[in-house]
């Protein structure tokens, strides 16, 4: 078995490891990022399309925003339409004052790892039998890669390795709150490089949500939303098509430019969150702790806003050997966290149509709706959470 020392210990090579690994570096603290798939499979994963201000003001602080800059697109807000009913847009810049980016977390992969390798960082990808071990004492981390054991010795893991990932099981059971709601349907997407529409669009239809999203000036993504019994196999694309201008009303549907896919993906959908994101030497960030539905546009961005208050915290314990940001670390992200998962919660309840959903359930989504509609109140509240909360100080 090989033995190697570092501060921080990363586990996870997808964007949220591999940002607290780039802010880490720039900072002077050695770490080391372990990643069980290879860089191809990594960058392959199609995801949020969408960053908040926040997230997008983290890219340029860190040097990360050029391409961003040059090919993203500033979006002023979102649109919301509804069967029937008056559209109504999400405006950002009027509530805030502030933008989001419509700029794809493939990119940002990209750009991630390019600055990274350009820096010398340590990253281990196809790393097997990944382990964490006396994460409250002295923690060390294990893995198998080209047949040989290593180990790495740190003062520090930071488990960014998603839902899946073996850094949340290293909590014990009774050490960890879970809190949990899977809902009764699946998004089923398509890519397809044609123009998007102007805005990002969500679309309530008494048959099921639709959304489009954008990528690039020349990348598609659009949604529909599909009971958890359906395949893949039995969305062709032509009936993804009628299914989606189905349910857009004819002023946006004479607008959507359609085409052969060129990736289709189903995604169920889930609410979830565990509590405390430290257990002594060990840290959570990113879909490790917690999921939301993509209603929000949250995931990514949630991620980040981990990542912020976590390199922070391990900057000023290093640099200035105060550990009070390491202590309030799981107070602070899981306020953002559960704001986040409220509001991914509310527009996925207000935009989908449950199965088992009753009249008066019905006649509440309208009020939710109408609401929005008529008052100026609920509009800025409602731009200010899309848009994303502020990070504590």
């Amino acid at each position: 078995m090989t033995v190697t020392r570092t501060k921080v210990a990363i586990v996870g090579g997808g964007p949220a490891g591999l940002m607290l690994s780039h802010i880490l570096g720039r900072n002077g603290i050695d770490n080391i990022v372990v990643e069980r798939q290879s860089i191809d499979h990594v960058a392959s994963r199609i995801r949020a399309g969408v960053l908040e201000y926040g997230t997008a003001e983290l890219l340029k602080q860190h040097g990360l925003a050029e391409r961003m800059l040059r090919e993203g697109k500033p979006k002023d807000g979102t649109l919301i339409v509804w069967e029937n009913r008056p559209d109504f847009f999400i405006d950002l810049t009027r509530w805030t004052g502030r933008q989001m980016w419509a700029w794809g977390q493939t990119y940002i992969q990209e750009d991630l790892h390019r600055a990274l390798i350009a820096s010398g960082a340590q990253l281990v990808h196809e790393a097997g039998d990944v382990a964490l071990h006396d994460v409250t004492g002295n923690p060390s981390l294990t893995y198998e890669k080209d047949g040989v054991r290593h180990r790495i010795d740190c003062d520090f893991i930071c488990g960014c390795d998603g839902f899946h990932g073996p850094s949340r099981h290293a909590i014990p059971k009774d050490g960890r709150r879970e809190y949990e709601r899977v809902y009764p349907f699946a998004w089923l997407g398509i890519m397809v490089e044609c123009p998007p529409l102007e805005n990002f669009t969500y679309a309530y239809h008494s048959d099921g949500m639709a959304m489009a999203a954008q990528r690039n000036p020349m990348l598609s993504r659009y949604y529909v939303q599909v009971p958890l019994s359906d395949r893949i196999e039995d969305w062709p694309d032509d009936r993804f098509w009628e299914t989606l201008l189905r349910r857009l009303p004819d002023h946006l549907a004479g607008q959507v430019r359609t085409g052969p896919s060129i990736e289709k993906s189903m995604a169920p959908l889930r609410s979830f969150v565990s509590e405390p994101l430290r257990w002594g030497r060990l840290f959570l960030a990113g879909d490790a702790s917690h999921i939301v539905p993509p209603t929000g546009a949250k995931g990514l961005n949630l991620a980040f806003s981990d990542v912020f208050y976590l390199s922070r915290a391990l900057t000023t314990h290093y640099l200035e050997g105060s550990d009070h940001y390491l202590d309030t670390y799981s107070e602070m992200a899981l306020r953002r966290i559960w704001a986040a998962e409220n509001i991914s919660w509310r527009l996925t309840k207000m935009l989908h149509v449950f199965p088992d959903e009753t009249p008066f359930d019905q006649k509440l989504r309208e009020s939710d709706y109408d609401l929005l509609l008529r008052s100026e109140a609920a509009q800025q509240a409602l731009a200010h959470e899309y848009l994303g909360l502020p990070f504590e100080t």
